[in-house]
């Protein structure tokens, strides 16, 4: 009988028998929650599914290792077991999968599998895989700078690895030994692409050599206990301050890549027999057996009690509510202050890139937790044109910094930095180099608030130098605003002189949302762009329109620097033209619009952009749709021509708009 007692308490791996069966549930739980969700699906209620059958293990291990609302979880969509373990519940679970309105993850708003619990520290994770490793260092930058020992897991599989943001996550967070745990699991297969077709190395671990101050594991990810060291290890060094780590998890993939493909396509049978050997669970199972810790037939009571749970909840989840379909437009941008003072017009005449400047100085000194940085921007130098010069010698080079050359990892960081409160105000050096970081904005900056249904956000301004008439041929005179347009949840200025370029950025810092802050380089000097500097206190609102010039023949809608033009073109002709520069395209003053073309009957939409998909179109499709009762005569449009923007100042005067155009365009309006 004491011998008996004695196997009862015997600690096997560090783990008691109350503790080794309660990984077991946690296992099981996970594996029969794929198994509900896959019935479901078969059964009409669900949509979409991918599995986390295989991956057990390793991911309970690494939430047994961290510390549920205090670290933070970028965990992607094979990570169920993680969440489960980390202090989600399956009817959390269940309810992302049939979309309900109490869906913790999204509110309905997205797949399943894409996790995202605000009380749990577990940021929204979107589609795009790999998009979720710089954001992870940007929020173990976040921690670091409030000298917390909490860290950052972030995980994803090892096809996600041939991702440049994966290298770009691994360099920076080296060079600044963040908190970061990064596991890859590697189950052989980037959907159908097996791991030779991959990677230029035969594993993860081999190709995240070379960087200082990373630690590396490559471990068995179906054994619990191995993978319990490795994750202990990687958080204790994160804790330390001693750098990030790569844990790369061999694990199984037991079904499909998700509910829409057939691994056995591409994978024969004996593979696939043979990864079911592999399976963690029966591992675990067997270790425990073998070491007299646990009798199967406590497993086989766990497994029933499990199932009778899930069909249970299962029953739950299905009676509760879908979202209330009038909420489909919440939590698109946040609840925004509106911010409108009256300018002090008494300061000396400014240009408009030291406006910028100065208002970046004050919005330091406003918020603490303001950060500058992009390249070249620290130092003497002060960027490319100036903009940030003298503020890393005010405020040190932990506020004012550069960043690597790389657009994804300013964009990425950011997105971290952001959602645990601090302010980036990030810079891109050209726009014509903005393209790298597009995943990054796109799917992940524009979508963090909608796609968390209001539980997180990524407050923080991208100040990116555009447009053309300074001979810089095709990489440094193109006109983006068209592309970003077309992006909700993103808000976007684009000022045409020195007091709105003050105003609008010292609004955008203080924004509840992300923005695009535009700055044409062609203005950052001219004479026509200067203003009478306003003070620290000016604040311009986004979404009002300015009317630079007031007629009563015709109305122009413009702005950046196609306002100055407009202005001219106006001098050149016998018509009274109203003139309105938007200054933000996002959101647009219809209304200020709409009121002048009552009052002139005629409208010239002109921007610098090209005229093919510029923003102008979408501009007189609102006047269209909002005023066409009014118009006397066609609404036209002077845009650039569809060609990118040659270096000679021949062809770019052939290529951008000019004032003549903008005359020519009046006269015929005038004359219709």
């Amino acid at each position: 009988m004491n011998f008996l007692r004695f196997l009862k308490k015997m600690i096997y791996q560090g783990h008691n028998k109350k503790q080794l069966l309660e990984i077991y549930k946690l296992m099981i739980l996970s594996r029969k929650l794929d198994e509900k969700q896959l019935i479901l699906l078969k059964q009409g209620k669900g949509f979409f599914h991918i599995g986390a059958s295989g991956h057990e293990a390793a991911t309970i291990a690494a939430a047994h290792a961290l510390k549920p609302s205090y670290d933070y979880a970028y965990p992607y969509y094979r990570d169920q077991a993680f969440c489960l373990a980390y202090g989600m519940k399956p009817e959390e679970i269940l309810l992302s999968f049939l979309a309900k309105e109490d869906d913790p993850n999204s509110g309905g708003r997205q797949m399943p599998q894409h996790y995202g619990h605000k009380k749990l520290n577990i940021v929204s994770q979107s589609s795009p895989t790999g998009t979720q490793y710089l954001q992870a260092v940007g929020a173990a930058f976040a921690l670091q700078r409030s000298n917390s020992d909490a860290a950052v897991y972030v995980s994803s599989g090892e096809g996600t690895a041939s991702q440049g943001d994966f290298h770009e996550a691994l360099n920076w967070s080296s060079r600044e030994k963040a908190p970061v745990i990064f596991h890859i699991e590697n189950n052989g297969y980037a959907i159908s692409v097996p791991l030779s077709e991959q990677l230029s190395g035969e594993s993860v671990y081999k190709i995240s050599a070379g960087y200082e101050n990373l630690s590396r594991f490559s471990i068995d990810g179906t054994n619990y206990f191995e993978s319990l060291l490795a994750f202990k290890k990687a958080v204790d060094r994160a804790r330390k301050g001693e750098g990030p780590t790569v844990i790369e998890s061999n694990v199984v993939r037991l079904l499909p890549h998700s509910s829409s493909d057939d691994h056995r396509k591409y994978r024969t049978e004996e593979d696939l027999n043979a990864e079911k050997l592999k399976d963690p669970i029966s591992i675990f199972i067997n270790d425990c057996v073998k070491n007299n810790v646990i009798d199967s037939k406590e497993f086989d009571k766990i497994d029933i009690q499990v199932s009778k749970y899930i069909n249970e909840t299962t029953e739950w989840a299905e009676e509760q509510s879908n979202p209330n379909p009038d909420d489909y437009s919440l939590n698109l941008y946040g609840q925004q202050k509106t911010f409108m003072t009256t300018p002090n017009s008494e300061g000396d005449s400014i240009v408009l890139v030291d406006a910028i400047n100065h208002a970046l100085d004050e919005e330091l000194s406003f918020n603490k937790n303001a950060l500058i940085y992009g390249q070249d921007i620290a130092g003497g130098k002060g960027g490319v044109f100036t903009a940030t010069r003298g503020l890393t010698d005010k405020f040190g080079i932990d506020r004012v910094f550069n960043s690597p050359l790389a657009e994804s990892s300013i964009i990425g960081t950011a997105i971290g930095l952001s959602t645990l409160g601090y302010k980036p105000i990030i810079e891109i050096q050209f726009g014509d180099y903005i393209w790298t970081s597009m995943m990054q904005i796109r799917n992940e900056v524009a979508t963090l608030r909608y796609r968390s249904n209001g539980d997180w956000s990524c407050p923080f301004v991208m100040r990116v130098p555009v447009g053309g008439y300074i001979h810089g041929s095709l990489c440094h005179s193109q006109s983006i605003d068209g592309y970003f347009a077309h992006m909700p949840g993103v808000k976007i200025a684009f000022p045409s002189n020195a007091a709105d370029a003050k105003g609008l950025l010292k609004a955008a810092c203080r924004m509840d949302d992300p923005v695009i802050f535009l700055e044409h380089k062609g203005l950052y000097r001219q004479g026509f762009a200067t203003s009478l500097e306003p003070d620290e206190n000016y604040l311009l609102e986004f979404g009002k329109a300015n009317i630079v010039q007031s007629g009563d023949d015709i109305t122009i809608v413009t702005w950046g620097a196609i306002v100055q033009k407009s202005i001219e073109a106006s001098k050149n002709t016998n018509y009274s033209a109203d003139i309105i520069d938007i200054r933000t395209l996002n959101p647009l003053d219809l209304e200020t619009i709409i009121s002048s073309i009552k009052k002139t009957n005629r409208v010239i939409v002109a921007h610098e952009d090209n005229i093919t998909g510029g923003f102008g179109a979408e501009i007189v499709s609102k006047i269209s749709d909002s005023a066409f009762e009014f118009l006397d005569a066609p609404i036209k449009r002077v845009a650039s021509k569809d060609f990118p923007v040659a270096y000679s100042s021949v062809l770019e005067d052939e290529i951008l708009v000019q004032t003549d155009w903008i005359i020519d365009c009046m006269n015929k309006v005038m004359e219709y």
